[in-house]
């Protein structure tokens, strides 16, 4: 049984302006799974809508097999959710919110909330509001780790951390589930932190999902082709070609992602456009994120 099954999803806040338009997400056990796009791409709409705090329009959802609508109280225990707006109350001490989360979660580990306690060194009688943003983000950590979720949805958790406190962050949730084999889906704009994490790679852009590919196939089947200028609509041809995701006009040539390998992509621009003089090469996740996002579709 898949953990996360999403189908068909479309959510619109404004009247014509899908945010996500017939999406579909499928995430096996076992999966740590980056999610990609631009600000208001609906990376955070997504996951709000597979955690149940926000109703899709149309399409499905199931977490292991539950509807998080209609069985709320069975899904959110087993699951865990940090996000980058996410709010504790900042009159209570760390102790207590700890142990309000601890008598909610059946499942609680009391010592690895320990563990994680003394890791970040959290002092127990410390107020939240007293606490930087990086030691409130630990302590939202640590609620959701200590009952050992099924599922760890992660909405930017790391945004506005330095590096050091991001790092430690995101290696610390995946190191503390990897060991029994918790499912993660997180959202970055740290790509640097998706390709050292990240088993595969989700991108949402113009309200779908353009890419989901493991990071092997990324590395090895995704291609960026430099096509040098020769004529007004050499970006609406290279558009038109299968497995063409997106192009940005550069000073130098223009910048083509492609769904091939260097060598397919070479090929084809070649026997379609006639054009031969391309350079095409492998790229890492950034650039070819840059590529797209900053380019037409």
């Amino acid at each position: 049984m898949n953990i996360l099954q999403m189908h068909d999803i479309h959510r619109s806040f404004e009247p014509g302006v899908p945010v996500l338009d017939g999406v579909d997400l499928t995430v096996e056990p076992g999966e740590v799974v980056g999610l990609l796009g631009r600000n208001g791409a609906g990376k955070t709409t997504l996951l709000h809508i597979a955690m149940g705090m926000l109703h899709q329009q149309t399409g499905t959802v199931e977490l292991f097999g539950l509807d998080p609508l209609k069985q709320p109280i069975d899904v959110k225990r087993r699951v865990g959710f940090v996000s980058e707006n996410q709010i504790l109350p900042d009159y209570l001490r760390v102790r207590d919110v700890v142990a309000l989360h601890q008598s909610l979660f059946p499942a609680w580990d009391e010592t690895m909330a320990r563990d994680l306690g003394e890791r970040f060194t959290i002092k127990p009688n410390a107020r939240i509001k007293t606490l930087s943003k990086g030691q409130a983000r630990q302590v939202a950590l640590l609620c959701a780790l200590s009952h050992r979720p099924e599922l760890l949805l992660l909405d930017e958790p790391a945004g506005g951390l330095d590096p050091l406190a991001r790092r430690e962050f995101l290696e610390t949730a995946i190191e503390a589930l990897n060991e029994t084999g918790t499912t993660i889906v997180f959202s970055s704009h740290y790509l640097s932190d998706v390709e050292r994490l990240a088993g595969r790679v989700v991108m949402l852009h113009d309200a779908g999902v353009l890419i989901d590919a493991s990071m092997d196939e990324l590395h090895e089947s995704f291609s960026i082709a430099l096509v040098p200028h020769r004529t007004q609509g050499t970006c609406d041809a290279l558009l038109a070609l299968p497995e063409c995701l997106g192009v940005r006009s550069r000073t130098d040539a223009v910048h083509a992602v492609f769904r091939l390998d260097p060598e397919e992509a070479r090929e084809l621009i070649a026997e379609r456009l006639g054009v031969t003089d391309v350079f095409c090469r492998t790229a890492g996740l950034e650039e070819m994120f840059i590529e797209i996002a900053g380019g037409e579709r």
